[in-house]
């Protein structure tokens, strides 16, 4: 599976964390865009959701970092008594880094990351060479092995995250290294050897693993920079649809959080739509909004991010989902022709075959006595999902075609229409966004009939059989595999809360990691 967008939710955190493992007192992340187009998704990373990347990605930085081997060192060394003596220091290596304090402060102008106080050990070859004699100079030599304890040592990066034309785009403002101190313990060689390196070479130590690891610290962030911009405006659902990743607004940072926005909505895979009609057909459907909910349509980046504050402080993640999604969800499938499906089982079957009708529908059984019959279910417009503080309402309005099955033919012999109205609940499940709705109450008029007039009244109870017996139960087991929100492989959320505001799904969370799970898969999933 390729890279996809959307677990931007991560996505954004690894990218403004996925370095600051080690630096200076002072980094910032800032970040930079427009602000002013339309979001139906938005995310926010708490300081405990912060802080718990920041923790992870110590820990993986450090492993990958590590051992970090340093280019040898060597130089002519004027020792007193002795004169001059060539030194050379090889395989240098930097491992076992250990990280004693660090945290991450986001702020109007940006985020800091501070790593401060980390201390690490090293290895090293020595060898050294000298002459010594005045008429037949004799060449003398040795060699041994050297441990270094690093301390002090702190590691920083100032990154600028901005949104253009839709994608993340991550530039390296500033990145250094500074070693706080070397203590060298020499294994064997004589006591002018210590002292010598530690009088000439412990500063070009110091040096070398500034260096070093500045460098890896710099290739680090352009790889990610070019993931980040190659990361794909659209995410694949299924083979009907793919939703709309592209990153809108600005990203907002506080003291304790950082918000950012997609455009979220659905869009066909297999037609190439104008998504610009597209978005028209959704705001400004008279039956969906009022002329006062498309404006606030158009004006969501800050309701967005005030309805992300979790009642529970301590979560790390939330979630925004507005009913927009859901609506362009419904649209897309309507249009696509996808909601529509023939009910030939159903839990009482005798209500299959014209028999079962004889006495609700007694001219159905005089035309077609004992012969099959199949229910043709189609939704005569996109359901309508309205959420409330309360409840999710959803209306649908449905054609119910009754077919009889006559001598491999299918006739229809009536239709009812149907209104129903449902209520909505959903859960996370995983990363899944997952639903269930149940029947409040419906509707039903006669729309034509070959086989007369249709008593309505005796009808109602069998429709409404059918509709919890079949309609509901159908619509849940689709509706409860759920909606993935994409997340990058080996994080999952846990002990997720999910909480109604007017319009949108909040979705308040905790992530744990799975290592095994990053191993196994890649690093983000596409369907």
């Amino acid at each position: 599976m390729k890279p996809t967008p959307l677990s931007l939710l991560f996505l954004l955190s690894f990218s403004l964390l996925l370095h600051h493992h080690h630096r200076p007192p002072y980094a910032v992340v800032s970040a930079a865009s427009d602000i002013g187009e339309s979001s139906f998704i938005s995310f926010l990373i708490s300081k405990n959701g912060l802080n718990f990347l920041k923790d992870l990605l110590i820990s993986k930085a450090i492993s990958t970092l590590t051992p970090l081997h340093i280019p040898y060192i060597d130089q002519s060394v004027q020792i007193p008594f002795i004169g001059n003596v060539f030194v050379e220091l090889s395989n240098i290596s930097l491992h076992q880094i250990r990280v004693s304090d660090s945290y991450v402060t986001p702020g109007d102008s940006g985020v800091a990351f501070i790593v401060s106080g980390a201390t690490a050990n090293m290895s090293l070859d020595w060898y050294y060479s000298y002459a010594a004699g005045w008429l037949f100079p004799f060449q003398f030599s040795d060699h041994g092995v050297a441990s270094i304890q690093v301390q002090g040592m702190q590691v920083g990066l100032t990154l600028y995250l901005e949104i253009q034309e839709g994608r993340l785009k991550l530039s390296l403002i500033e990145c250094g290294c500074f070693v706080g101190d070397l203590s060298i313990e020499l294994d064997g060689g004589a006591s002018w050897l210590y002292q010598g390196i530690v009088d000439v070479f412990a500063e070009k130590i110091e040096s070398a693993v500034e260096e070093a690891i500045t460098k890896n610290l710099e290739g680090a962030i352009l790889k990610l920079a070019s993931f980040l911009e190659s990361l794909p405006k659209q995410m694949p659902v299924d083979d009907i649809a793919s939703l709309n990743v592209t990153f809108v607004n600005g990203i907002s940072l506080s003291n304790s959080s950082i918000g950012f926005e997609i455009d979220g909505l659905f869009s066909r895979r297999d037609q190439a739509w104008k998504y610009g009609f597209y978005r028209d057909l959704l705001f400004h459907r008279k039956d969906l909004y009022s002329s006062r909910d498309q404006k606030r349509k158009l004006n969501l980046y800050e309701e967005h991010l005030q309805a992300l504050s979790c009642r529970d402080s301590s979560k790390m993640i939330g979630i925004s989902i507005d009913e927009s999604v859901f609506h362009s969800a419904s649209t897309l499938y309507f249009e696509a022709g996808y909601l529509q499906w023939i009910v030939d089982k159903i839990p009482d079957q005798a209500l299959l075959n014209t028999k079962g009708w004889r006495f609700i529908i007694p001219q159905l059984y005089k035309k077609y006595p004992k012969d099959d019959m199949n229910l043709n279910v189609s939704l005569a417009s996109p359901p309508v999902l309205k959420i409330s503080r309360q409840n999710i309402d959803i209306t649908a309005n449905v054609d119910l075609i009754i077919d009889v099955l006559e001598g491999g033919q299918i006739i229809p012999v009536a239709c009812i229409f149907l209104e129903i109205h449902a209520s909505g609940s959903v859960a996370i499940r995983g990363n899944n966004l997952g639903g269930k709705v149940k029947l409040d109450d419906f509707q039903m008029t006669l729309k034509w009939s070959k086989i007369g007039n249709l008593k309505m009244f005796l009808i109602q109870p069998v429709i409404r059989t059918v509709i919890e017996t079949v309609f509901v139960p159908y619509a849940n087991a689709r509706l409860w595999k759920g909606l993935a929100l994409p997340m990058i492989h080996g994080f999952t959320l846990d002990n997720a809360k999910t909480n109604y505001l007017d319009s949108s799904v909040n979705v308040c969370s905790d992530v744990v990691y799975s290592e095994l799970d990053d191993h196994a898969q890649t690093l983000i999933q596409r369907s």
